[in-house]
């Protein structure tokens, strides 16, 4: 098949050709939005996704249950122990889950595979207190109460094992707290003379680094992707959703227009996930990567949620899973929601949308040759692929 530069001639052509359709089309992508809400609990919340899979916790019986997800409200798996007065999962990495189960009174790290009775006790024999905030797939991360330091929680690092555990409380620290790992990195928070910095570890307490901004009054990292990180940080008295790449000096502030406050809370693959506070709602959002490419969230709700927070994200084949949860005015209490999109062949800059921005991103790359504007994966750059990019636009997904 002929390509499409080779019957308009000229690449003049061409570039009006595509203003004219690029102008014209405003497609969305799709999103499809599941409510996770298990029929046996009160009120649920999904803080992390990973392989298609959602953890949290529902309420059932007036109790926390660390819970698991397969993308729907039946499938979900109570995780809580037998032995457990309550349980909560915050991490979820392939077929492991991690975060805390209250047994006797204490809470005690736990990690889970996909049932209540694979639980493993990463409890440390020195800690009143512990809790796993984030796993990959060798480590998990958090914090414990360590006796004999007057009660401060120290940020931990596992391996699987409670003998494992890892104090990575920085020097002259007096607390802090891990809250996510990827790569053989792990984010978190430390208080250091007298300033809570948002920091970032390799794996001992002598590695730490700060990660907050120049003139932030505070700043938190809450996860990694092992070559990015996102928190928040606290600068001109605005907390501002935040996304570092290893250094304080790369801080990017991916505030969006029109909000108050916002924060960051998860990252994968390029994306970011957290939630903006405008108009004193609070708005589940995601990013790629700068404030200009935040996707509202809360908008994909239906009538009846007051606020919404995004807390995980994960993606693969094109599909990207947000984990989170809605506050649901008709029940009062909060509910397991997970937003999914197909992404849009013709979404070519990946924010959501198919406008004249993917046209105008494709045009560039194909014109200067990329391997990116090999639309049709054949291994070569030609017309053909501009033939197949052109129709995939005029369709809309």
């Amino acid at each position: 098949m002929k390509s499409s530069l080779w019957r308009f001639g000229n690449a003049a052509f061409v570039l009006g050709f595509l203003f004219t359709i690029a102008a014209s089309s405003t497609a969305k992508a799709q999103w499809t939005l599941v409510n996770l809400q298990p029929a046996t609990g009160t009120e649920s919340i999904a803080f992390s996704a990973s392989g298609g899979r959602q953890a949290g916790y529902a309420r059932v019986g007036g109790a926390f249950h660390a819970g698991l997800w397969s993308g729907t409200a039946a499938s979900w798996v109570d995780l809580n122990p037998t032995n457990a007065n309550a349980s909560l999962a915050y991490a979820i990495s392939n077929n492991q889950q991690a975060g805390f189960a209250i047994i006797s009174g204490v809470y005690r790290a736990s990690l889970w595979k996909g049932t209540a009775a694979s639980r493993v006790d990463l409890h440390p024999s020195v800690s009143g207190v512990s809790m796993v905030h984030a796993i990959s797939d060798t480590q998990q991360a958090g914090e414990a109460e360590i006796m004999g330091s007057g009660a401060n929680h120290h940020a931990i690092l596992w391996s699987g094992t409670a003998a494992s555990w890892v104090d990575l409380n920085p020097p002259g620290s007096t607390a802090s707290v891990a809250y996510g790992v990827a790569g053989g990195q792990q984010v978190g928070a430390a208080q250091v003379n007298g300033a809570s910095l948002a920091v970032l570890w390799t794996g001992s307490a002598a590695s730490w680094v700060s990660l907050s901004p120049d003139g932030a009054e505070y700043a938190v990292a809450r996860g990694t992707s092992g070559s990015h990180q996102v928190g928040y940080a606290a600068v001109a008295g605005k907390q501002r959703a935040s996304l570092w790449s290893g250094t304080a000096e790369s801080w990017v502030d991916l505030t969006p227009a029109g909000a108050s406050d916002s924060s960051a809370d998860g990252v994968y693959n390029g994306q970011q996930v957290g939630l903006a506070i405008i108009g004193g709602v609070y708005h589940a959002s995601l990013w790629s990567g700068s404030a200009e490419s935040w996707v509202d969230l809360h908008a994909l709700l239906p009538p009846g949620f007051s606020a919404s927070y995004a807390n995980g994200v994960w993606s693969d084949a094109g599909v990207t899973y947000v984990a989170g949860s809605g506050s649901n005015t008709s029940t009062g209490r909060e509910q397991a929601l997970l937003w999914k999109r197909v992404r849009c062949p013709a979404d070519f800059d990946d924010n959501g949308f198919v406008n004249g921005d993917d046209y105008d991103a494709y045009v560039q790359e194909f014109f200067d040759g990329n391997a990116t504007a090999d639309f049709n994966r054949d291994g070569f750059v030609t017309g053909d692929d501009f033939d197949a990019f052109s129709d995939a636009f005029a369709a809309g997904c």
